[in-house]
């Protein structure tokens, strides 16, 4: 009963259960159906509001663009209405710039026409003052005519002879007064020739550095590498600044290779500094008390080499008795140069020119000698004492008790005073023959007789010189004038006029002197 029962209900189950899945199958179509109506409606009016906003939105779009088109059309019309008041504004301007050149055009035209009035009335002035000048020249020559004719009549002579007379009179005064002229000028020029003088030579030695200058004022030290140019400087420069102060002179470390300069203008300082820095760069150490232990010893030694080298070029040249001091200054010319050439061979080779030929003119040969080995020790001194090196010279040998004809020789060796014995000439013909020889003052053989060439060629150009000699190696030039065509005051005037040519046209070392003789002899015959 209870299988029959569970049984019933199980058929009851399933019966509910078709019966609910049918009525809910029906449900869920209407259910379905209901909601694809509501969509198709929602659709339709969601269509419906977008074709109406699109509707909208297109007649706001063409209002737009119509009034954009009306805002672009009346933005062109204000800018055609403005390029057009532009340009009736311009062709107006021009119109009124053509309207004023028309009007000067006229005032020009009137104008013209006023100064061809004006030109046409001068024209016919200045033929009237034409001929009224024609006829005043004509009566004005008649009137010289006349006057001429009277002169000359009254004088004696014709008026090509009076013309004559009166220009060689105007000549002849013209060059007096030229001559004076000329000879207050030098006078004047003289009072200021020193002051002159030291300016030129200023600016010629600021402007110039010759190889000649720079071959006398420095000194280069090989040096093993360039590390050692660092321990020459030392530590913030302490050992170059230290060096410089001991010696006096100027170290130049460049990008040289292995070479340090040594530059100074006093040869012996400078042959101090490069003996001292040769042996502190063999030595190795370098630092501010060795450096004045070996510059204080190099010193020494330059000194002592001094001293040698004035006892063996009077030894060489058998002078004897020299005052210690005098062997010092001798010895010091081994480092100074005249023209490229060593004063010291200089002089021994001036002292033996000198001796040889007072031997064979029978004079004094050891006076000779000696006054040529003397004759240029001013020179040592000329860069610490003021004065030219003969004025030194004098000094010195004074100072240290030479003997009064080698005081002359000193001073006469170029003609600043007059020799006093034939000595002295023999001295100063020697200096010429051995700084005039060839190659000994860095000058060819073929410049120095083309230099002497121009000299007589210069001064044998002019009217009136009869010979003319150069003589002093070519820095004297002697010109014999014939007394009948140069007088006292041409002659001036002449020596000046060559002196400028040798200038202008002539290269020289130092200076030329020139100088004019006239002679005036009356020869008669006693019978």
């Amino acid at each position: 009963m209870d299988q029959t029962l569970l049984a019933a209900l199980g058929g009851l189950v399933i019966v509910a259960s078709v019966a609910f899945f049918v009525m809910g199958r029906g449900a869920g179509r209407r259910a379905a159906i209901a909601e694809q109506a509501l969509a198709k409606a929602t659709a339709e009016e969601t269509g419906k509001r977008i074709v109406a906003e699109a509707e909208r939105e297109a007649d706001s779009l063409r209002k737009t663009a119509v009034l954009s088109g009306k805002e672009e059309l009346m933005k062109a019309r204000e800018a055609w209405e403005s390029e057009a008041r532009h340009r009736r504004e311009e062709v107006e301007r021009e119109e009124r710039r053509v309207q004023e050149r028309e009007n000067q055009l006229d005032k020009k035209f009137d104008l013209l026409d006023q100064r061809e009035r004006d030109l046409g009335r001068r024209a016919s002035d200045l033929g009237r003052k034409e001929k009224g000048v024609g006829d005043r020249e004509a009566e004005l020559e008649r009137l010289v005519a006349d006057e001429r004719r009277r002169l000359e009549s009254l004088a004696g002579m014709s008026a090509t002879e009076a013309k004559s007379e009166l220009i060689s009179r105007l000549e002849r005064e013209a060059e007096a007064d030229a001559a004076n002229r000329i000879r207050e000028i030098r006078e004047g020029a003289k009072r200021n020739a020193e002051r002159e003088a030291k300016k030129i030579v200023a600016l010629a030695v600021q402007r110039i550095a010759s190889e000649h200058t720079s071959e006398i004022s420095v000194s280069s030290v090989s040096l093993p590498n360039d590390e050692m140019k660092g321990r020459i400087i030392g530590r913030e420069g302490r050992n170059i600044r230290a060096f410089e102060l001991a010696t006096g002179v100027d170290v130049v470390i460049d990008d040289t290779p292995d070479t340090v300069v040594v530059s100074c203008f006093d040869p012996v300082r400078r042959e101090v500094a490069r003996l001292a820095l040769e042996k502190l760069v063999a030595d190795g150490r370098i630092h501010p008390g060795r450096i004045e232990e070996v510059v204080a010893k190099s010193r020494r030694e330059v000194d002592a080499q001094i001293v040698e080298l004035g006892e063996r070029a009077a030894y060489e040249t058998g002078i004897h008795g020299l005052h210690p001091e005098l062997i010092k200054l001798i010895g010091r010319m081994k480092w100074r140069t005249s023209y490229g050439q060593n004063i010291l061979d200089h002089s021994k080779e001036v002292a033996h020119l000198a001796g040889i030929m007072a031997a064979e003119l029978g004079l004094d040969v050891t006076m000779a000698k000696r006054g040529a080995l003397l004759h240029d020790v001013g020179k040592v001194l000329t860069h610490e004492h003021e004065g030219t090196h003969v004025q030194l010279g004098v000094e010195v040998a004074t100072k240290y008790g030479e003997h009064p004809l080698i005081v002359n020789c000193i001073a006469a060796h170029h003609d600043d005073v007059p020799h006093e014995s034939e000595v002295s000439v023999l001295v100063q013909a020697a200096d010429a023959i051995s700084g005039s020889r060839p190659g000994a003052r860095r000058e060819a053989f073929e410049t120095y007789v083309k230099r002497l060439e121009g000299l007589e060629k210069i001064a044998s150009s002019y009217r009136g010189v009869d010979r003319v000699f150069a003589i002093q190696a070519g820095r004297e030039v002697r010109v014999v004038v014939t007394p009948e065509t140069v007088d006292d005051a041409r002659m001036s005037a002449m020596a000046e006029e060559i002196a400028r040519r040798i200038e202008s046209e002539l290269q020289y070392p130092g200076q030329i002197k020139v100088v004019l003789i006239r002679e005036t002899r009356a020869v008669d015959v006693a019978r």
